[in-house]
């Protein structure tokens, strides 16, 4: 018998759309993102309880959600014994301590289920050290008897989604409270919705376009994966576009599986920089020069200095960067500058003040 995907609480594929299924915008489609249901969706917590997410609650304008979770989901109610996740002959397991009960059955069975129902997705947001779905930070036991932690791992059911989705954007709440890695997974995000877009054309230019959009994005992420898709692609009209847009996305997902390194990204930007750098005057020049420094020395934040570039390639009319995902990969109303991690706003000195030229 096929489960519903909201736990038994309805047949209906629980999800949020504030705003209705609205056109693409600039930015491209709204993503679809998987999200935790006890953030800040219904109090469903092994205690009852329910979670705000300050970014979560951002996205609900900007994103198309489907909630899950997957304990109840699974059958267990609210509130409920904990579970935690042990090894047990090298395997790891859900076990529910208080009363003796093995659950990795059911959730095995919980997670095929649902993420072999999911129409097209883009990302994930899940939550934090949960036995369940935690992706990195869930604490593992050594076995069924109790005693410390002896490592962290995934839970049950993100194992099941990193192994469904490997090209995916998938993080956890409290990840994304660090601001380098919310812009990546905001770009993560709206990239592949994007390329969901082209892959929904059939058109193989249409995939021909997105590359030629996202050249210095890819480029700041990895050149070498830049060109490898970029090969890819040049095989468009000749291999069928199904093998096509497969081989690009799970070559994608490769691209953007860690946060962009200092050296390329400043590449990038050093290369933008100059088609602008003429117009300029050597104060701004010198300006920004300097804050590219202070991003190499992980001291000001990568949104801040795309923000002064996008300023400058609207102010001269630079059409070739105009068209660049790199300046605004997603929509700029989700650019926060607070953090609590690596990446976070710092004083980034005042802009020189000068008067306005024309060209």
């Amino acid at each position: 018998m096929k489960r519903s995907r909201d736990g038994g609480r309805g047949a209906s594929l629980p999800v949020v759309e504030r705003r209705g299924q609205e056109a693409a915008e600039a930015h491209g489609p709204r993503p679809r993102v998987v999200v935790s249901e006890c953030l800040g969706f219904a109090a469903v917590r092994y205690n009852g309880q329910i979670l705000k997410s300050r970014f979560v609650d951002a996205l609900r304008e900007h994103v198309v959600f489907v909630q899950v979770c997957p304990e109840v989901g699974m059958g267990m109610g609210v509130p409920r014994d904990p579970v935690r996740v042990v090894l047990k002959d090298g395997e790891a397991r859900l076990h529910q301590p208080d009363t003796g009960r093995n659950w990795t059955g059911e959730m095995r069975a919980f997670s095929d289920d649902f993420l072999g129902g999911l129409d097209a997705v883009d990302g994930f947001i899940l939550k934090s050290k949960s036995p369940s779905c935690g992706i990195s930070d869930t604490k593992i036991y050594a076995g069924e008897q109790g005693g410390s932690p002896v490592g962290r791992s995934a839970g049950l059911f993100a194992r099941a989604v990193q192994g469904a989705y490997p090209w995916a954007a998938i993080q956890d709440e409290g990840r994304l409270t660090n601001l380098r890695l919310r812009h990546h997974f905001l770009t993560h995000v709206w990239t592949l919705a994007r390329l969901r877009r082209a892959e929904a054309s059939e058109e193989p230019s249409a995939l021909v376009r997105f590359q030629a959009e996202h050249k210095l994005l890819l480029l700041s992420l990895s050149p070498g994966g830049q060109r490898e898709l970029g090969r890819i692609v040049a095989e468009a009209g000749v291999r069928p576009f199904p093998e096509l847009i497969q081989r690009y996305r799970e070559r994608l997902g490769r691209v953007f599986a860690r946060p962009p390194r200092a050296g390329p990204t400043v590449d990038a930007l050093h290369h933008a920089f100059g088609y602008v750098s003429d117009e300029l005057d050597p104060s701004e020049r010198t300006y920004f020069l300097d804050l590219l420094e202070r991003f190499r020395e992980g001291r000001a934040p990568l949104p801040t200095l795309l923000a002064v570039l996008r300023a400058w390639i609207v102010r001269f009319g630079v059409g070739y960067l105009e068209d660049q995902r790199l300046f605004e990969p997603y929509p700029p109303d989700l650019v926060d500058l607070s953090s609590s991690g690596d990446g976070q706003m710092v004083d980034v000195g005042p802009r020189p003040t000068r008067s306005r030229r024309t060209r």
